[in-house]
């Protein structure tokens, strides 16, 4: 497999992640250009993307879907409850009704030969995803626009191969920062968007000796900035309750406005 991210942050995401035979996007929340050049960085085209797969509606995961669909004819893997959303913003534009198909959290699909889990999770959206994606035995997955976790999160990132978690704010930053008070309340909450802290401490329940590539993503423009965020992830690791020192792992914070290294695996 190979597992890339070709824009993460607050101001848009889109993660390409396939095999040989299949490849899809994990949103596609930056211009349809901007991700044809991200692919062609990693011998991609559009034209070779099997589907999108959408994690919920915020605009920062579906700025270029509605381009991309109706110009490659392309399949959107969305929730019923996200759909229902994508229908009624005018930015996304008319995309024609066969691209949709539904799908439901703890419901695995499959695109050629890659398998995808969908998990529920905890944010201010219709109905929103995180994914799980396998092939002969390898394993990625992609967790962000969380506002807490529990067991079965957890459950959904355990033996993988390579993991793409959010790590969005600072805590302090957050709260010092010029944001309105019912903004700093939305991000914080359940609902919301996980801290440094909170990526750490999940990284800590499911880092194993097989995993290869960590990359914290998803990173908040005014609240955040990358050597802090990994930092305060690494920290986390060392000092938390598991055998692990950060130094064990290959960590990365995945770019906003830049294609990260790849990884196949």
């Amino acid at each position: 497999m190979k597992f890339c991210s070709i824009s993460s942050g607050s101001s848009g995401n889109c993660i390409f992640a396939g095999s040989a035979e299949t490849s899809v996007l994990i949103d596609a929340g930056i211009s349809g250009k901007k991700i044809e050049q991200g692919l062609n960085q990693i011998d991609m085209t559009t034209p070779d993307v099997d589907g999108i797969l959408v994690t919920h509606e915020h605009s920062d995961h579906i700025k270029g879907i509605g381009v991309l669909a109706r110009r490659y004819n392309l399949p959107i893997y969305a929730t019923g409850g996200t759909i229902e959303a994508l229908k009624k913003m005018t930015t996304v534009g008319k995309i024609p009704e066969g691209l949709f198909h539904q799908i439901r959290a703890d419901e695995s699909f499959s695109v050629g030969d890659l398998d995808v889990a969908p998990f529920a999770i905890s944010h201010d959206a219709a109905e929103p995803v995180g994914f799980r994606i396998e092939h002969n035995g390898k394993s990625a997955a992609v967790a962000t626009d969380m506002g807490c976790y529990d067991a079965y999160i957890i459950d959904h990132l355990k033996d993988l191969d390579v993991l793409l978690l959010e790590s969005n704010h600072d805590l302090h930053m957050l709260q010092a920062g010029r944001y309105p008070y019912y903004l700093k309340q939305r991000i914080a909450g359940d609902q919301g968007h996980l801290s440094n802290e909170d990526s750490g401490q999940l990284l800590c329940q499911v880092l194993h000796e097989g995993i290869k590539e960590i990359y914290l993503g998803h990173l908040s423009h005014e609240n955040n900035y990358e050597a802090l965020a990994f930092e305060a992830v690494s920290a986390e690791i060392t000092m938390g309750d598991n055998p692990y020192n950060s130094k064990d792992f290959h960590i990365t914070v995945a770019h906003r406005d830049k294609v990260s290294e790849p990884v196949v695996f």
